[in-house]
C-alpha cells in the first residue's frame, strides 16, 4: 500500500524504550486493520490533510499525517534533470550519461543527488518507480 503519510514524533520521552516500541506498533497494527475495515478512508481517497492517528504512548505524543495527494505529485525538475531521468530509465550509468551530456561524472552525481532528494528516494531504481507512479515518465523509457 503506497501512501503519503508521515509519522510525526511530538514531546519525547524514554522511559521504557521495549513497552514504548511494542505500543506503537501495536498502534500502528490497528490503522492498518481499520484502513483494511473500511473504519479509515483509504489513501488518495480525498485530497485534504488528514490526522490518522493521533495518539500517545508512554508520555510521547504521536500524529500520523495523510498529506494530501497534490502535494506529493508535484515535482519540478530541471530541463537537465529531465534529460538525466532520461537516460538512467533507459539503463545508462553515470560515465555514459556523462559523456553523452559533455560533463564529469561529477556533475552527472551531483544532479542525481539533487533529484533523489527532490522526489525522496534513495536509488537510481526508486527514483524511476517514482517517476513513472506519479506519470514524469512513461512506459517507453524503460529498457
Amino acid at each position: 500500500m503506497r501512501t503519503s503519510s508521515a509519522l510525526v514524533r511530538m514531546e519525547p520521552s524514554y522511559e521504557d524504550q521495549d513497552t514504548y516500541v511494542t505500543e506503537a506498533f501495536k498502534t500502528l497494527v490497528s490503522l492498518v486493520e481499520k484502513i483494511s475495515a473500511g473504519a479509515v478512508d483509504k489513501p488518495g481517497e480525498n485530497n485534504s490533510e488528514d490526522i490518522l492517528i493521533d495518539t500517545e504512548v508512554k508520555g510521547a505524543r504521536y500524529l500520523l499525517v495523510r498529506l494530501p495527494q497534490s502535494a506529493a505529485t508535484r515535482i519540478q525538475l530541471s530541463p537537465r534533470e529531465q534529460e538525466i531521468v532520461r537516460m538512467v530509465a533507459k539503463g545508462h550509468p553515470n560515465k555514459v550519461i556523462a559523456d553523452v551530456l559533455n560533463i564529469s561524472s561529477w556533475t552527472v552525481c551531483t544532479h542525481l543527488r539533487r533529484i533523489f532528494a527532490k522526489l525522496g528516494v534513495g536509488s537510481r531504481a526508486a527514483m524511476v518507480a517514482r517517476l513513472l507512479e506519479v506519470g514524469v515518465l512513461n512506459g517507453s523509457h524503460r529498457t
